[in-house]
C-alpha cells in the first residue's frame, strides 16, 4: 500500500516539474530550474558541512599501543584469577582424597 503510493506520488511529482520546467512561462520555468540547483548544491554542502562537524568534534580514538597494554593487563588478571581457581580446586581434591584416605585406614 505505502509502496504503491510512494511509486504514484513520485510519478505525479516528476511530471509536475517536467510541466514546471518545460512547458510552464519561462520566468516559472528559470525559477524552478534554480531553485532546482540551488537545493541540490545546499544539500551537498551541508552534507560536507555535517562530515566536517563530526570530524572536528569527534575525540580521537586511542593509541593502539594503550589498547593493547589495557587488553594484556585484563588478560593477566583473567589468566591470574584462573590460576587461583585451579589452585584452590585442586586444594578440594586432595582434601577430599586425604578424607577418603583417612576413612579408608580407619576401616
Amino acid at each position: 500500500m505505502i509502496g504503491g503510493l510512494l511509486a504514484v506520488g513520485s510519478v505525479i511529482g516528476i511530471l509536475v516539474y517536467a510541466w514546471l520546467v518545460f512547458l510552464a512561462e519561462a520566468w516559472l520555468s528559470m525559477f524552478v530550474l534554480k531553485l532546482t540547483g540551488f537545493v541540490a548544491v545546499a544539500g551537498v554542502l551541508g552534507i560536507l558541512a555535517w562530515i566536517g562537524y563530526t570530524l572536528a568534534t569527534t575525540p580521537p580514538p586511542k593509541p593502539i599501543e594503550e589498547i593493547e597494554k589495557e587488553l594484556e593487563e585484563e588478560l593477566n588478571k583473567l589468566e591470574k584469577e584462573t590460576k587461583q581457581e585451579t589452585q584452590k580446586t585442586e586444594e578440594k581434591e586432595e582434601k577430599k582424597e586425604e578424607e577418603q584416605r583417612g576413612e579408608t585406614t580407619r576401616e
